[in-house]
């Protein structure tokens, strides 16, 4: 319906009304639509403002004819379900990624992918449009998922370091080997001398790099008995290590393990063997994630910013859509020991 001078008072909100309502141009109001960077945090604010205030909704059909973009981000986690709900490294990635998200217009659908079967699938995904970047978690080995989707058209980010080169695909991390490298150091530095790790998956770059900081910690240390065990970050392999730990060295007074749930799990072994933590063993994990919070006794745990990542994992594919042909740095962020009573 129209008034008299023919200014429209009712029905559904324009980018003009919005414009006018914010004090901006309508390219600006537009480009803020469309999730661009270019816009000022000012302007940036004022245009949400009115939208929220006008309850603007965007054309969603005419926007994608016009952008060619389905406003859909793929997380695609390579693995199973049991683990990725299961784990609280996966729901804290998933909540930084997504709060990143919620600045722009895109939208985030989840995909577990461990198969061949399930990689055709995202592929097919984003060759028929249908998703506009893809993030990746978890890769094993040298996956091809990352090259394939790259040659498909899509902007792609990875967690965690690939285990080949990937040439210009960007990836976050946090520095894992520093933090495994401090934890073992501290255990050393309490006079343990009988020093194990649970590693994680050594077909994961994650799993190799923790290794690698704990046997950098111990490099040219004298007297130390080093012992290595293979879990895969969940807490039943963690038992399971600590029990062929035992076995190979009754005399072992110190674990780090690489993750908070494979410590929990180790923790379970020694109080079944009459062990005391840390009385007689000293136990560090690798997150600092609820589970080293609420053990008997807590854990100390190397921290790393999962939250942030996952936002980190955001900006890089937003930055790609916005800025398509842009070489992207890795982005490696610290980690932190965080002491409790385990150690």
């Amino acid at each position: 319906m129209s008034g008299s001078g023919g200014v429209r008072t009712s029905g559904r909100p324009t980018l003009e009304q919005v414009a006018a309502e914010a004090g901006v141009s309508r390219g600006t109001v537009s480009r803020v639509v469309n999730g661009s960077l270019e816009v000022s945090a000012g302007k940036l604010k004022a245009v949400q403002d009115a939208i929220r205030k006008l309850g603007y909704v965007p054309n969603q059909a005419a926007r994608s004819l016009v952008t060619r973009r389905s406003d859909t981000v793929l997380l695609v986690v390579s693995e199973s379900e049991a683990r990725v709900f299961g784990e609280p490294f996966f729901a804290a990635l998933v909540r930084g990624l997504s709060q990143e998200l919620s600045t722009t217009p895109l939208q985030l659908n989840l995909m577990m992918a461990s198969t061949a079967r399930q990689h055709d699938r995202v592929e097919q995904l984003v060759r028929n449009g249908h998703v506009d970047g893809v993030a990746l978690i978890s890769l094993h080995g040298d996956d091809p998922l990352p090259r394939n989707l790259v040659a498909a058209g899509a902007p792609v980010a990875l967690n965690g370091r690939p285990m080949s080169d990937m040439g210009d695909v960007p990836y976050v991390d946090a520095d894992n080997l520093a933090g495994a490298r401090s934890a073992t150091e501290y255990l050393y530095a309490q006079g343990r001398r009988r020093i194990a790790t649970i590693t994680g998956p050594q077909d994961m770059s994650v799993g190799i790099d923790r290794l690698a900081g704990y046997r950098a910690a111990l490099k040219g240390r004298r007297g130390v008995t080093r012992l290595v065990a293979q879990g895969d970050f969940g807490q039943a392999s963690g038992e399971h290590a600590m029990h062929q730990l035992l076995g190979k060295d009754p005399e072992v007074d110190a674990v780090f393990a690489a993750s908070d749930l494979m410590a929990a799990g180790a923790l379970r072994a020694l109080r079944a063997t009459g062990r005391r933590v840390p009385d007689d063993v000293a136990l560090i994990g690798f997150d600092d994630s609820d589970v080293a919070r609420n053990t008997d006794p807590t854990l100390t745990s190397v921290s790393q910013p999962v939250h942030e990542m996952g936002r980190e994992l955001a900006r890089l594919l937003i930055t790609q859509l916005d800025h398509s042909g842009r070489q992207l740095d890795p982005v490696i962020l610290p980690t932190e020991l965080v002491c409790r009573e385990s150690a």
